[in-house]
């Protein structure tokens, strides 16, 4: 098996891949269980090869009690691992499933282990549904286990009908390669390669990979370089712009390069650049951009003449004398991989002539309906040819996009002159020789859900290839650039073949995407040379200020541990921010001067430099170390000793910083005179305390700094009550009330300070803070929101501003309110109903909103199902400030109580199909849904009988009794069917059998199943001695098929999967003896024709919420 040596793993799959751990405070211990499950590992030979594939056979699944479930150990290159699951999800509702380092606890200090895996859920009825997810991690003491959170769905997996499941057993495969380990620190793309990659902002590999592809077509690069852009224009606004700063840092940087101006450009946004999107489709709306942005300028033109070719739609009769053609342009080709071998397979079947016939002729002008043929001719190719191969299709029995992984060839050299030209049209010149050269082959690793790309890139068409890969860059030889990326599957060697092992086969997930080859003739002109000259003068002087400010913050970094930070806060930074930015404790100490200072240099320099900032000479100058306390306030704690301040600035900072923390922070005394000149400072003896005032204004809700005291210890607040009116502007006998700001996490602590006792008494000490206000309960009868400083800082400490946006429009804000995190369930949608105008609050229906999506989450909140705002907002250990929220047309508490269910109304006699939302009591029965549905559509008699049945896949599974309860009834992953009871079936002979009749078509290019289901399956009554040739007539009356069409279809007994074809005088009921048949889908009577119909608009299954977007650039 041969396998790349990947670089570090982008976390771009739509769950989040991590190492296991409980989202829980503190470390959990782990519960080992015993597996209950017998295990198999595939292919351990005596010598153990560095892969192999291991099989986990888990019993008795659903009723798994522990929350964690390890395999047996395995062993792959000489190393021991397991399995460990979450059945229940590690505190997510998906199935959580990991690979871990079985012995770690006992491996020596320092080890380390690198492995590519796969870990796979195996879908037990169909096959290619099985979930596989790969991935790629260095194993360590801290991560000695890594995989999915968010592996699958759990109401998915636990489904007994999605075939995860069978008879409660679960079979769960890991593949483990065991590769040598990687230093990825130390290696250097630039040095080793001459290139450099391009930074992951999260799912933008699928770009990296574009993107690289695009610069090293240097005629391509030179054009970006000659749009017109002035030194007035930002990156991050400017799409030409940005793409010239992203292509020079790619020419001349030695280190990876970011794109997040480029996709500011975009107009993108941080959920952009988390959202995998399609480099087809990326690579279109960006060629189309810039196409827009050249017109006009001197490279206008430059898209079309690299990669515009064009092609001529024909379409020719037959038997008369008419044809028609239409000539259009394309920028990159759409190639069939299924059922194609290789690119030319796909020409041919590009260029293959379709012919219109029986109830397709072609309706001409004059001629009226003609037998004809259509097809698809080149006029010209252009000098890049951009081949999108199609590797993910949309399949019809899944009703979902799949990946195509079959072996799919590409050549070095490919020759569209082929066979004389065969793909050329009349028109075409054919002095211009169509012989390209592979350029780069764009890989796709992984599934149709998620995956990573990279890309191999030949720069020069020289013999060397390069693998792009994110942030890391190598050489690589040409069969993992070609053959490696053809896809198919591949069988692992035997190591042992004495030992009787059958062969293992895997499928590659690792395949080629996108192809850009570039014409030979055209190479000169494509691979030309692109230097600084090429470069507006105002785009490099931009970028090299860049880079020497880059420069001389890596150099700041380096020399980090020579400096300090010294922040000092003043009296000026507390008035400034008190009351606007911060209302609890003194200061933000991010927002107060600072100053990087020499660890050597003497304190007292360092107060030389103090003097030149503020003004204030060293004399007046005393700086406090600041402290954490116990309950987390952060205070001025005691001024700096003389001996202190003799030190270095170094030692000064070890001695006030037991976490020898790079920063140094310190509060400024300067005391004033009246003349407002600064005086020497005041002695400071034990006996004296430096307390903190804030001043609270109930009226305009208002709080604000009001300057220090130093207090005597045993003086009582009542003898400072002149000084602190006067602090506040008020006259000397306001009577005024004190408090006491204590803390403010997790809760607000603000006590009343009586004034007749002494400052020690009350337990007042040098930094803390004392707020008062004039006293509430003397005051005019005039009463205010927050009367007191207490209820305002309890209000400051939990308002919250929630931003509300409708479930429907989940990217834009509908409207903002401020509330509270303590309001209850009941408070919150009072206040979002009164803002809508809405006269019932329990119709307001809220969401809480995902942080790491960025969605709504899947459920809404049930009604006052939570306590409080806070735990409406908290998503794990995130806090959001969004709610999403919708208006039902009955009361939440109703809704809850009642089961709404989707089920389609066939018609007896019209050929129409309705969906109706059926919404009953929970205990209601089938029998209830039938009599509702009664009241909403057309019978096609007063008298008709209903029935209930259940469709999956185009085929019938169930008919619902009447007395089944509704609340267990799934209708999201299947469909309810209701339709009139024939009258025939009522009276059924005992000879007569009621038989399944079901659509199918060979699928020839499917492994799995030798048959493809499709359209509406129905009932049939099967009489005891009827021909084949008696049936068909009674199918073709009652589905109304056209003699000529139903004249091609076959009939089959179908069992399992497999077609008996029916002769028209076989007794069809011989087929359909057997009645003791589990599941009685499996046998059949198919007809077998071309599926025709056109496809309905309904959508029966669909999710809460749908979040595929196409990709955009706005600007």
């Amino acid at each position: 098996m041969t396998m790349m040596t990947p670089p570090p793993l982008d976390q771009e799959d739509e769950e989040m891949l991590v190492p296991h751990s409980d989202f829980t405070e503190g470390p959990q211990p782990m519960e080992v269980a015993q597996p209950e499950a017998a295990s198999i590992a595939e292919n351990q030979q005596v010598e153990d090869p560095p892969t192999s594939k291991f099989t986990w056979a888990i019993e008795n699944f659903s009723r798994l009690n522990v929350k964690k479930h390890y395999s047996e150990t395995f062993v792959v290159g000489g190393y021991k691992w397991r399995i460990l699951i979450f059945p229940k999800g590690n505190n997510v509702d998906h199935l959580s499933m990991y690979l871990d380092v079985a012995d770690s606890p006992a491996l020596p200090y320092g080890w380390s282990r690198y492995a590519q895996f796969s870990l796979s859920v195996v879908n037990q009825i169909h096959n290619k549904y099985t979930v596989r997810k790969e991935t790629q991690h260095q194993f360590n003491a801290r991560e000695s286990d890594w995989g999915f959170t968010s592996f699958m769905p759990l109401s998915e997996l636990y489904d007994p009908n999605r075939g995860y499941l069978i008879n409660d057993a679960c079979i769960v495969e890991a593949e483990v390669a065991v590769r040598r380990v990687v230093d990825y620190w130390s290696y250097d793309s630039k040095k080793e390669t001459g290139y450099v990659g391009l930074k992951n902002q999260g799912a933008t590999c699928y770009m990296n990979s574009l993107l690289q592809t695009l610069y090293h077509i240097p005629y391509f690069r030179k054009a970006v370089y000659h749009m017109p852009t002035t030194e007035n224009d930002m990156p991050s606004w400017s799409i030409p712009l940005a793409l010239q700063s992203l292509f020079y840092k790619l020419q001349y940087s030695d280190n990876s390069v970011a794109t997040k101006e480029l996709t500011k450009s975009f107009g993108w946004d941080t959920y952009d650049s988390f959202m995998q999107h399609d480099v087809q489709e990326l690579n279109r709306v960006l060629c189309e951009k810039l196409e827009d942005k050249m017109k006009g300028t001197v490279v206008e033109g430059t898209i079309q003449q690299l990669f515009e070719g064009h092609h001529m739609n024909y379409l020719e009769c037959i038997n008369v004398d008419y044809k028609s053609s239409r000539k259009e342009s394309f920028y990159d080709l759409q190639l069939d991989v299924k059922g194609c071998q290789d690119v030319y397979a796909s020409f041919d079947k590009y260029v293959e002539v379709e012919r219109l016939e029986g109830d397709n002729k072609y309706q001409a002008e004059q001629y009226g309906l003609q037998e004809a043929k259509k097809g698809v001719l080149f006029i010209d190719f252009p000098p890049v040819l951009q081949l999108q191969l199609k590797r993910f299709e949309y399949d019809f029995m899944r009703d979902a996009m799949v990946k195509i992984n079959d072996r799919y060839e590409f050549p070095l050299q490919l020759d569209l002159d082929r066979d004389n030209g065969k793909y050329l049209s009349p028109d075409a010149d054919r002095s211009v020789r169509n012989l390209y050269m592979l350029h780069s082959v764009l890989v796709h690793s992984g599934g149709v859900h998620g995956g990573h790309y990279y890309a191999f890139i030949r720069p020069t068409l020289s013999e060397q290839w390069y693998k792009f890969d994110d942030e890391r860059v190598t050489k690589e030889d040409p069969k993992r650039a070609l053959d490696e990326q053809y896809g198919g599957e591949e069988e692992l060697p035997q190591a042992n073949p004495g030992f009787n092992n059958t062969p293992f086969k895997f499928t590659k997930y690792s395949n080629a995407y996108m192809l850009v080859y570039i014409r030979e003739s055209d190479k000169d002109k494509i691979i030309c040379n692109v230097d600084e000259k090429d470069i507006a003068e105002h785009l490099r002087i931009r970028l090299k200020k860049e880079q020497e400010e880059k420069e001389h913050k890596k150099k700041e970094k380096a020399e980090a541990h020579l400096y300090t930070i010294i922040k000092v806060a003043r009296d000026e930074d507390l008035a400034d921010q008190i009351g606007k930015d911060i209302y609890f404790d003194l200061v933000d100490h991010d927002k107060v001067r600072s100053f990087r200072i020499q660890k050597q240099l003497p304190f007292t320099l360092f107060k030389e430099e103090v003097a030149k900032e503020f003004g204030i000479p060293v004399q007046f100058q005393r700086f406090w170390l600041w402290a954490k306390r116990q309950n987390h306030t952060y205070r001025p704690n005691r001024p700096l000793t003389a001996q202190e301040e003799a030190q270095s600035v170094g030692q000064l900072r070890e001695v006030s910083n037991k976490a020898h923390n790079a920063e140094l922070k310190l509060f400024l005394e300067v005391e004033l005179g009246l003349d407002l000149r600064p005086l020497p400072p005041p002695d400071k003896t034990k006996e004296d305390i430096l307390l903190f005032f804030k001043f609270y204004d109930p009226a305009k809700e208002e709080l604000r700094y009001v300057g220090r005291l130093f207090v005597k210890a045993l003086g009582r607040p009542l003898e400072i009550l002149a000084k602190l009116n006067e602090m506040a502007g008020f006259p000397p006998n306001e009577q005024l009330q004190l408090f006491e700001e204590i803390k403010f996490e997790p809760t607000v602590m603000c006590e009343h300070i009586d004034v007749k006792f002494t400052f020690r008494s009350s337990q007042l000490e040098d930094g803390d803070i004392i707020c008062y206000q004039k006293n509430p309960y003397v005051m005019s009868d005039v009463r205010h929101r927050y009367q007191d400083i207490p209820t305002f800082l309890e209000y400051v400490n939990n308002r919250q501003v929630v931003h509300f946006r409708l479930l429907e429009k989940p990217k834009e804000d509908d409207f903002c309110l401020e509330l509270s995190k303590v309001f209850t369930y009941d408070d919150v949608v009072d206040r979002v109903a009164r803002h809508l105008g809405l006269d019932d609050p329990s119709k307001i229906r809220l969401t809480s909103h995902n942080c790491y999506s960025q969605q709504p989450k899947p459920q809404p909140i049930k009604y006052r199902g939570v306590e409080h705002l806070s735990d409406m907002l908290v998503h794990y250990n995130q806090t959001s400030d969004i709610l999403y929220y919708e208006v039902l047309d009955i009361p939440l508490p109703e809704l809850q109580g009642l089961k709404t269910l989707k089920v389609v109304f066939n018609h007896a006699t019209k050929d129409e199909v309705v969906i109706h939302s059926i919404r009953l009591p929970k205990n209601s029965t089938v029998g209830d849904v039938i009599s509702n549905l009664k009241t909403k559509v057309e019978l096609s008699h007063p008298n008709a009988e209903l029935r209930l049945i259940e469709v999956f896949y185009h085929k019938i599974y169930k008919i619902f009794p009447h007395n089944e309860k509704i609340e267990n009834i799934n209708d999201q992953y299947w469909t309810l069917r209701a339709e009139e009871i024939p009258e025939e079936e009522k009276n059924l002979d005992p000879r007569d059998r009621l038989i399944h009749v079901y659509h199918f078509m060979k699928d020839a290019n499917q492994n799995q199943m030798q048959i493809q289901n499709f359209g509406d399956p129905f009932f049939l009554v099967l009489h005891e001695d009827e021909t084949l040739a008696e049936v068909k007539g009674r199918i073709q009356k009652k589905l109304q098929v056209s003699d000529e069409e139903f004249s091609k279809w076959k009939f089959a007994f179908c069992s399992h999967g497999r077609p008996e074809y029916l002769q028209d005088v076989d007794i069809v009921s011989t087929r359909f003896q057997r009645r003791d048949v589990y599941g009685a889908w499996e046998q059949y009577l198919g007809l077998e024709h071309a599926d025709t119909a056109p496809k309905r608009s309904y959508t029966v299954n669909q999710n809460r919420h749908t979040y595929e977007k196409p990709v955009k650039i706005y600007n």
